[in-house]
């Protein structure tokens, strides 16, 4: 066992009763579990495959605190709204630190049916839709899913029930705010019933920039038959802070879901998405885009499993790198011997902006059934030297010319955003990320669209 994982076990063991004691139903019913499966595990570290660039061990190992006794710490969260945060017309919630807290208004604006909330509050209110998805979709055989499960007090449910369709987008934005480094257990809990239809958008914000932060970060999401779930995420942390996020999707016939990923700024960050097509006739549309600089280093891995016929799944993934920033994607396809007529196609193309940026890729396919159309491709480079020329021909000074060239790169994976009003919003965020003023929110109001 891992001495990181001994410190967790530790920490729960000498305060198992203030763990639960500020928890409800299933999520204190599946500690046992967990604790029982962490006893011989191990967190990955660079020796294990896939893990070859990014330990999640000794991403785990420094000595956090942990709010289990549910200390109430002041955020401003006004601030996070000001210039880096998108600010649409949403449905808006917040998870400070590891705390769900609704706006003001959100209850009265949801659909009928539709809860978006407190898994602590949801366990003792909707004990069958939690007891029915709750750690069914994470395995608890992997060691950071039984972490997470072990030590989470709260998270957050979103049920849509069958047939409703949610007009406006959710959004959920995840602060880190402390007087102290903190790690936060963070657990996710998406459930759209058959023929529903939702749009989210997740947003991670880190305030200050003196304290350490750790995020385990586990999503479960359910896309019943026919059901449509469109989502992006955006990360705009600091360097100080690690996360590590994981989602599972279970798809049923006929359902669509689409999902971008976008890092603007962090610390260490690893993203992973495993995502089963259950049904026949599924659609899975996965996109990523990463800027990276400084010493940031952003991995994100994909596996996604073909289980039934006429399936269809999408990937495109993009990066830049500047100066000493380093990164990895690896991006699995399977097709089972049963999943016949499948289509997919993976595609991992990345820009090295410096000589000090370094880039790991590794497309893989596992194939059980003749009758497919599948592809995957990957390819590393440089700024194109000729179109940089021309513009500087132009009279484009250099910086400019570089800048325009890394924002036209990005495009694809910004238009494949359908959810009203952000697809904008990304391309003023990359702009000013690539220009080097995200963040700077001097002469800025916020202003707060959110309800």
């Amino acid at each position: 066992m891992s001495n990181a994982l001994t410190q967790y076990i530790g920490l729960f063991e000498q305060n198992r009763e203030t763990v639960c004691g500020n928890s409800a139903g299933k999520l204190n019913t599946l500690r046992d579990e967990a604790l029982a499966q962490l006893r011989d595990a191990h967190l990955p570290d660079k020796n294990c495959e896939g893990f070859e660039k990014t330990s999640i061990d000794e991403m785990f190992s420094p000595d956090y605190g942990v709010n289990i006794s549910r200390v109430n710490i002041p955020v401003d969260v006004a601030a996070s709204f000001k210039c880096d945060v998108p600010s649409l017309s949403t449905l808006l919630g917040l998870v400070i630190n590891d705390s769900f807290h609704p706006t003001s208004k959100l209850e009265s604006k949801l659909p009928e049916g539709v809860f978006f909330g407190s898994l602590k509050r949801a366990a003792s209110e909707l004990p069958e839709i939690v007891n029915r998805y709750y750690g069914e979709i994470a395995p608890m055989g992997e060691a950071s899913v039984a972490l997470n499960t072990l030590l989470a007090q709260d998270g957050v449910l979103i049920y849509v029930p069958r047939g409703v369709k949610i007009q406006r987008p959710l959004q959920l934005v995840n602060i880190f705010s402390s007087p102290i480094s903190l790690a936060a257990f963070r657990r996710l809990l998406i459930v759209l019933d058959e023929g529903a239809e939702m749009q989210l958008l997740v947003c991670d914000h880190t305030q200050d920039t003196a304290n350490s932060y750790l995020g385990s970060q586990i999503a479960e999401v359910y896309v019943g038959a026919g059901a449509r779930f469109e989502a992006c995420s955006i990360e705009e942390s600091s360097v100080n802070t690690s996360r590590y996020s994981r989602m599972f999707v279970r798809q049923e016939r006929d359902s669509h879901f689409s999902f971008n990923s976008t890092t603007l700024t962090c610390g260490t960050t690893r993203n992973e998405f495993s995502i089963d097509l259950n049904g026949e006739n599924a659609e899975t549309h996965l996109a990523g885009m990463v800027i990276g600089s400084g010493n940031m280093h952003i991995d994100n891995d994909s596996a996604i499993r073909h289980l039934s016929p006429r399936c269809r799944s999408n990937q495109l993934f993009k990066y830049v790198l500047d100066d000493a920033s380093t990164a990895a994607f690896e991006g699995g396809i399977l097709v089972a011997p049963g999943a016949q007529f499948t289509e997919a196609y993976q595609s991992n193309r990345n820009i090295l902006a410096s000589t000090e940026a370094r880039m790991h890729c590794k497309p893989q396919l596992e194939i059980y059934n003749d009758d497919v159309k599948c592809s995957h491709g990957a390819t590393t480079g440089q700024l194109d030297n000729e179109a940089l020329f021309y513009m500087r021909s132009r009279g484009i000074p250099e910086a400019e010319a570089r800048t325009m060239l890394m924002q036209a790169f990005m495009v694809d994976v910004i238009d494949s955003v359908h959810i009203s009003g952000l697809r904008e919003r990304l391309l003023h965020l990359v702009d000013r990320r690539f220009s080097g003023t995200l963040g700077d929110c001097s002469g800025c109001r916020s202003t707060d669209c959110h309800e």
